[in-house]
């Protein structure tokens, strides 16, 4: 979190127009930036996802959309603990899947259920939270 202002400069503001533009000059000045992560397979892969992205706008789809597609459904109980809590689901790993052949390659179920928590697609409040108690 305390790179995310870092990552957004470096990145043009994660503008997929910009960063799908990123050649090997770019890609050099990424590796040399200490204020990110400096690993050049993720930032190839954050350049191929830019392309992804834009490929999908081009088949008239959003990325928001895809992702939303694989919201599961409401679960009946919350989880009771953290070991409840699955790392991945067969949402996540579909996503995974789909986004992978789209053209995202840095992306797996964790990964993708991850998101779908960050997202708001699931919501793994345990049900002890305060949050959950309070609602």
């Amino acid at each position: 979190m305390r790179k995310r202002p870092a990552f957004r400069e470096a990145f043009a503001g994660f503008d997929p127009e910009v960063v799908a533009g990123f050649g090997d000059d770019d890609v050099a000045r990424l590796l040399a930036d200490a204020r990110i992560v400096r690993n050049r397979q993720k930032i190839e892969a954050t350049i191929a996802n830019a392309h992804a992205v834009l490929a999908l706008h081009a088949d008239g789809r959003t990325l928001d959309e895809l992702v939303w597609s694989f919201a599961p459904e409401e679960r009946a109980q919350r989880p009771r603990s953290r070991r409840d809590v699955p790392a991945q689901t067969a949402e996540s790993v579909a996503l995974a899947k789909t986004l992978k052949t789209l053209g995202f390659p840095f992306i797996g179920p964790t990964t993708a259920y991850a998101a779908m928590q960050a997202c708001g697609l699931v919501d793994d409040h345990l049900a002890t939270c305060p949050v959950v108690l309070a609602s």
